[in-house]
């Protein structure tokens, strides 16, 4: 158990680490150009490298049904929390108990009215950092003959997740009214650049490239997941305490603890388990993604919600994964 998270942790610490320790030397401007810079380029080098390694063979075929199913569990969650929390805040006006007990609540501090709010909410508890965090956990802790199953995850999660149904939620609720329509969304959606990096990766599988370029395109997914773990770590420094992070607690309880719980238990009900089991629990409560920041500023959400979010559920990842390898490892 200690040597599996002393692999697991280490890429995530070392990297994560740099990015708090070059904070006060590096511009003001360098992580929202590092961010933009990994949407339009360094994610969909990966993606590409990555579609070129899938192999859609043997029990691996289920992998993409399984992860748009908790792609939409998670969505599913969060909508029925949100509405609970906004039932509630309206509850409180009315009932002096619960103005006693909860009025000072960071629970019922959202700005209920704020559709923006509504769909950072959202964005925060289903969209997972598989790409990054995710492909390094995995690599740490599951054998070779397995890895496809990660790979797969992840590949599906970026592609129909990160860059479609998250584009086509941040369009709805970050658009003004008069722009909200079905065809800005769809637009918005497929001109995802690591959608058309998914597809060139995944007809070009039978195309073989030099050994040279080969070998760069897989040191080019390790650098990608090096940088976004850098940027983590700039934007976990740039938080302002509790005050910035006592509204991601709800999110990110959802994210890092109730979601994963309940794709272990599905999943050991329907026969899954092993190293495969691992994978959708691992990748289920992989930390926020990076991506949702990127979408706060294509489509004005809320920023303050969703870094602190990546925030909370970085640091919770540190104490879920010894509870996900003992119950369903």
């Amino acid at each position: 158990m200690v040597e599996t998270l002393t692999h697991a942790y280490a890429p995530l610490l070392i990297w994560t680490g740099l990015g708090l320790l070059l904070f006060n030397f590096l511009p003001v401007n360098f992580p929202k150009l590092l961010g933009k810079g990994l949407y339009w380029f360094g994610v969909p080098i990966q993606i590409f490298a990555l579609a070129r390694q899938t192999e859609f063979s043997g029990g691996a075929r289920i992998v993409p049904f399984l992860t748009i199913a908790i792609v939409l569990l998670s969505i599913g969650l969060a909508s029925l929390v949100w509405r609970l929390l906004k039932w509630l805040n309206n509850q409180k006006e009315r009932n002096p108990h619960l103005v006693k007990h909860f009025g000072s609540s960071p629970f019922l501090k959202f700005n209920f009215s704020d559709r923006s709010v509504q769909g950072s909410f959202i964005l925060a508890a289903m969209l997972g950092n598989t790409g990054f965090v995710g492909l390094a956990l995995t690599s740490s802790i599951i054998s070779p003959e397995n890895t496809n199953w990660a790979i797969l995850y992840s590949v599906t999660n970026n592609v129909i997740s990160t860059y479609g149904i998250a584009v086509f939620i941040a369009s709805y609720f970050g658009h003004s009214q008069n722009k909200n329509n079905l065809w800005v969304q769809l637009r918005d959606v497929i001109t995802v650049p690591s959608l058309w990096a998914f597809t060139l990766g995944f007809f070009s599988r039978n195309l073989e490239f030099t050994p040279t370029i080969e070998s760069g395109l897989n040191l080019a997914v390790w650098i990608v997941i090096a940088a976004a773990l850098v940027l983590v770590g700039v934007r976990l420094r740039s938080l302002q305490g509790w005050k910035s992070l006592k509204n991601a607690l709800i999110p990110s309880a959802l994210k890092n603890f109730l979601v994963p719980l309940l794709v272990g238990i599905i999943a050991t009900h329907f026969g899954l388990t092993g190293e495969t089991r691992l994978i959708l629990v691992l990748m289920a409560g992989t930390p926020t993604a990076l991506a949702v920041l990127i979408l706060a500023e294509v489509y004005e959400l809320d920023r303050e919600l969703l870094a602190s979010n990546i925030a909370m559920t970085s640091i919770g990842l540190l104490f879920t994964l010894p509870l996900w390898l003992i119950l369903f490892g």
